[in-house]
């Protein structure tokens, strides 16, 4: 046997044994893959979402008994038990009213108690309407029965005329048919500006 036929054998032996144990180092140096599933919430929504049943965007939309049009929005909605009342977060509420103003209240979150027929709406309440107010308080306690609601703490606001503040504000209608006005009581406050009011 020639050296070329030689040479040719011990490759034929050699190469094979290499990639053999080049192999094997790869799998013995490679890291250990997690074959588990993962999934893509943390532990604590995991948990919350458990808890209880919820509602994620609810939209509800109606008309008063005296044509006044109500929309209520929320990021999401937890439905009420025996001993608390169904609450809700980040809503929205806009009511149109048979004349043309808009009204918009916005607040942190919001309980309904329908035994009582009454929605709350609580932290950092805002009410925005077209005419250029700004109300600004912490509780709003509504009646769902018809379009009534009322402030029982102090209130601030801008508009139209100037600044003010309150200790209690009411926004009703004096008729079934009537405009919708929004009161403010109980130690009332106003800061003029004659330039608002020229406007």
């Amino acid at each position: 046997m020639d050296r070329y036929s030689r040479i040719v054998a011990y490759l034929k032996v050699i190469l094979p044994l290499a990639s053999l144990i080049l192999l094997s180092t790869l799998f013995l140096i490679s890291r250990r893959v997690s074959t588990e599933p993962v999934i893509p919430f943390a532990k604590v929504d995991i948990e919350s979402r458990l808890k209880g049943q919820q509602v994620t965007a609810p939209f509800f939309t109606g008309t008063t008994s005296s044509g006044h049009e109500i929309t209520i929005a929320a990021a999401k909605a937890l439905p009420g038990s025996d001993r608390s009342s169904a609450s809700a977060t980040d809503l929205e509420a806009e009511i149109r009213t048979t004349e043309g103003r808009s009204i918009l209240l916005l607040s942190d979150k919001g309980t309904l108690r329908p035994n009582e027929d009454i929605a709350e709406l609580e932290g950092n309440v805002r009410i925005l309407s077209t005419d250029g107010t700004r109300v600004e308080t912490d509780l709003l306690e509504a009646n769902l029965n018809g379009l009534e609601a009322r402030s029982p703490g102090a209130v601030s606001a801008t508009g139209p005329i100037g600044d003010f503040t309150a200790g209690t504000m009411r926004i009703f209608t004096e008729t079934k048919n009537g405009p919708v006005h929004i009161e403010f009581t109980n130690g009332v406050k106003l800061v003029y500006d004659p330039a608002k009011a020229e406007r």
